[in-house]
C-alpha cells in the first residue's frame, strides 16, 4: 500500500528530505506522496520513514492504493535498480 498524507499536515516540511523514493511533495495544500514512487520505505528501512519523522501523525495507509509487501518489494526493485 502506499500511504498518504491528511489535510492535518501542518507542511512542516520534514517529511519531503526523508522519503528515499523522493515519492514526497508540496502538494497545493500540503504534501502529497505520489502512490506510484511510494514503497513505505520497504528495501530502505524497517519502517517508513516520513510517518517516524511527522510531528502530527497525519500520514496513513492510503485504502485506495491497497499493494502487498511482495508488490512493494518489486515496486523498490523497478525503482531503484537493486536485484531480488
Amino acid at each position: 500500500m502506499a500511504l498518504y498524507i491528511t489535510d492535518q499536515c501542518v507542511n512542516c516540511d520534514v517529511c519531503e528530505p526523508v522519503c528515499p523514493n523522493r515519492a514526497i511533495s508540496q502538494g497545493p495544500q500540503v504534501y502529497t506522496i505520489a502512490p506510484a514512487l511510494c514503497t513505505e520505505c520497504i528495501g530502505h528501512h524497517d519502517e517508513p520513514q516520513c510517518v517516524q519523522v511527522c510531528p502530527v501523525e497525519c500520514i496513513f495507509i492510503d485504502p485506495q492504493h491497497v499493494e502487498s509487501r511482495a508488490t512493494l518489494e518489486s515496486k523498490y526493485q523497478r525503482l531503484t535498480g537493486a536485484t531480488p
